[in-house]
């Protein structure tokens, strides 16, 4: 069992940055591929970018490539999303999720499925 939990959100003006952090509990952290989901009002959830076990791979949406940055301590269980040159419609609930422990593959992990845990999100607003 994994626990998940968010941090680092908030408001934030366009062009801004904000970094957020994932916090896991468990012996089996390095054992998971790691992922970053949104959702905006009225919008269903959307993969943002995912991380394999050791965060020697990364996949990011094309929304997001090249202004946010996934990375991973494992020695600290921990989960970073770095969001730079933020834009209004970055605005929604950002979630971490933890994989099922099974071999990294980008394309699955965009999937909700691939994810055995989730946190319970982190509100980040862009205001214009």
């Amino acid at each position: 069992q994994v626990q998940l939990v968010e941090s680092g959100g908030g408001l934030v003006q366009a062009g801004g940055s904000l970094r957020l952090s994932c916090a896991a509990s468990g012996r089996t952290f390095s054992s998971h591929g790691m992922g970053w989901f949104r959702q905006a009002p009225g919008k269903e959830r959307e993969f943002v970018v995912g991380i394999s076990r050791s965060g020697g791979s990364t996949f990011y949406a094309d929304s997001v490539k090249g202004r946010f940055t996934m990375s991973r301590d494992n020695a600290k269980n921990t989960v970073y999303l770095q969001m730079n040159s933020l834009r209004p419609e970055d605005t929604a609930v950002y979630y971490c999720a933890a994989s099922r422990l099974t071999i990294w593959n980008s394309e699955k992990a965009t999937k909700e499925e691939f994810y055995a845990f989730w946190g319970q999100g982190t509100q980040v607003t862009v205001s214009s």
